[in-house]
């Protein structure tokens, strides 16, 4: 990984994540695996799937979720175009007030690309 925005990103989420599941609550560990396993190749590919996880991420307003699923975009090569088409689609259907989550993811995104993370 590149830059401080992604190192602290995801080192956070990796520990907090720890510690969520340290707790051992049934409820929280099963939606820990349904969440790996949803996005799992299945009928649609994972691919496909982190890419509808982020124009959901980005609709629902999560930056935290925007950022993990642009990580996963980027890990199954999706290009800045297909990106681009992301954040289009994620802002008609979520409309304007979906746009400063677009400066962000926008911001992460050339992260990623400019450090190969």
């Amino acid at each position: 990984m590149g830059t401080d925005m992604i190192d602290s990103f995801c080192k956070y989420r990796e520990k907090m994540n720890k510690r969520l599941l340290a707790q051992d609550n049934k409820v929280i560990n099963r939606i820990f695996n349904l969440d790996t396993n949803a996005f799992k190749d299945g009928a649609l590919t994972a691919r496909t799937k982190e890419m509808l996880g982020l124009v959901s991420s980005m609709v629902l307003r999560c930056d935290d979720c925007v950022k993990y699923h642009l990580y996963k975009c980027f890990e199954h090569k999706v290009t800045t175009e297909e990106i681009m088409e992301i954040f289009a689609v994620a802002n008609l259907v979520g409309g304007t007030i979906v746009i400063p989550h677009t400066r962000g993811a926008l911001e992460y995104w050339e992260e990623l690309i400019k450090t190969g993370s």
